[in-house]
């Protein structure tokens, strides 16, 4: 696909690609040189580890929300298509 770069130096994502990836208005990305292209990844959660109980556990950096049934059927759904 292609787009093109505005004055103020921002490209638009297009639509079906937004979608694609579950891209959503004030997420985060991360962009990179590599190997002379321009590489766009979205951002995930920061994580850190604390140790509970004597394990160790992933913590998020920031709020989420809960993980629901209806989740993770929709996610399954997506996966099997």
């Amino acid at each position: 696909m292609r787009t093109t770069i505005d004055a103020g130096g921002r490209i638009v994502i297009p639509k079906d690609v937004r979608d694609a990836l579950e891209l959503v208005p004030g997420q985060s990305v991360d962009v990179a040189l590599v190997d002379g292209r321009i590489s766009i990844d979205p951002t995930g959660i920061g994580m850190h580890l604390e140790t509970r109980d004597g394990v160790p556990v992933a913590v998020p950096d920031e709020p989420v929300p809960p993980l629901t049934a209806q989740t993770v059927r929709a996610t399954l759904e997506r996966l099997r298509r």
